[in-house]
C-alpha cells in the first residue's frame, strides 16, 4: 500500500476516531489530542509525498474543515458534520497526493 493510498484514509480517519473518542469519553480533550496527534502524522507523510507548500494547504484546509464542522453540527447533526468533514478532507488529501507528489514513496520506505 502506499502512502498516497494511505493518506486520505488516515486523514479522514483521525477526524472519525478523534470526534469518536471525545462523544464516548466525555473528554474533549483526549478526542483533540488525538485529533492533533493524527494530523501530525498526516502533515508529516504529506511532507514526504508533497513538499512543504501542499503541506501547509493541506493543513490549512484541514483546520478550515474542523472549524466549519462545528457550526455544521447544529444544522445537520454531528457525526453527520463529522462524516462531510472527514469525507471532505480525505478528497482534499488524495488531490494533493496526487497532484502535488515529489516522490513515488510507500508506506515502509
Amino acid at each position: 500500500m502506499t502512502a498516497r493510498t494511505v493518506l486520505p484514509v488516515a486523514a479522514a480517519a483521525t477526524f472519525i476516531v478523534a470526534f469518536g473518542v471525545a462523544e464516548l469519553t466525555g473528554v474533549r480533550a483526549l478526542g483533540g489530542l488525538i485529533l492533533l496527534a493524527g494530523g501530525a502524522g498526516c502533515a508529516l507523510l504529506t511532507l514526504r509525498l508533497a513538499g512543504p507548500v501542499a503541506t501547509a494547504a493541506l493543513v490549512a484546509i484541514a483546520l478550515v474543515l474542523f472549524v466549519a464542522s462545528h457550526p455544521l453540527g447544529h444544522a445537520i447533526g454531528t457525526w453527520a458534520a463529522v462524516a462531510v468533514s472527514a469525507l471532505s478532507v480525505a478528497a482534499v488529501s488524495a488531490v494533493v497526493a496526487h497532484i502535488w507528489r515529489k516522490t513515488d514513496a510507500s508506506v515502509t520506505g
